[in-house]
């Protein structure tokens, strides 16, 4: 599809979609379903990634580096000091000196630290990391995350991993608008294709999932679902919708005008 590409930090990718690497029954599950997901960038975490060790016994083995980003991620930080340490570690163990950024402040709903994701993004941005954090619907903690230097925006659309869908537009369409000079990344929550789609005919820039597609019956063909959901969505949003009415509008007009 011819869709504009996305952009983070000056770098073009042409998909718009960024896919995780857990809950996959197998390495080779999860290198299928990438694939078939058409994503430029992936993101895994740290914590959970073995970094030394036998290459067999390792993820990133099935992870090309000449074909994909990698996003290394602080899933499982609940304090700035440690989601610092840990985005430390990904860039001095070679993997890269992007980010995401997670600091989890609720262990049940695992929603963000907004308090401590800025601290951890004032510190990271200050060491030369491109910080992308995860972070709630809030524009005033979006709009301190731009000021400290992220290079994204990433609120969720639902809790992780709950697949419910983008559950507050108007929060969405408002960082949109509010916060143009940065790309929104609707993280957390998408369940299925009409999720993914919905955001970005609202005008998110891109979808970062990984339950959605993991965890679906068949996850190489949600992987492929996605992939198309997201393009289309993105097609449909810079084509612009015809307005909302309350009445018919006929299609075929009998005054002889063409429109």
């Amino acid at each position: 599809m011819n869709v504009s590409p996305l952009k983070i930090a000056g770098r073009e990718y042409r998909s718009r979609l960024i896919v995780g690497t857990g809950k996959y029954a197998s390495f080779e599950q999860t290198q299928q379903a990438i694939e078939r997901s058409g994503a430029e960038m992936v993101t895994v975490a740290v914590r959970r990634v073995k970094l030394g060790g036998p290459p067999e016994e390792s993820l990133l083995t099935y992870i090309d580096p000449k074909k994909y980003v990698l996003l290394p991620n602080t899933a499982g930080c609940y304090t700035a000091d440690d989601a610092v340490r840990t985005a430390r570690l990904a860039r001095e163990a070679g993997l890269s000196s992007l980010i995401k950024l997670e600091v989890i402040g609720d262990e049940k709903t695992l929603f963000p630290d907004t308090h401590a994701l800025l601290e951890a993004t004032r510190t990271l941005v200050k060491e030369g990391f491109t910080v992308l954090p995860y972070t709630n619907e809030d524009l005033v903690v979006a709009k301190r995350l731009r000021d400290a230097g992220a290079a994204a925006i990433m609120p969720l659309g639902a809790p992780i991993g709950s697949g419910l869908g983008i559950q507050n537009r108007n929060a969405l369409r408002i960082l949109i608008e509010q916060i143009p000079d940065l790309p929104i990344i609707v993280d957390a929550g998408v369940g299925t294709a009409s999720d993914a789609a919905m955001a970005m005919e609202l005008g998110a820039d891109g979808i970062l999932m990984n339950t959605g597609i993991a965890g679906a019956r068949d996850p190489l063909k949600m992987a492929e679902a996605m992939k198309h959901a997201v393009a289309s969505g993105r097609l449909a949003y810079e084509a612009g919708r015809i307005p909302r009415k309350l009445y018919a509008t006929a299609s075929s007009p009998l005054d002889g005008t063409i429109e």
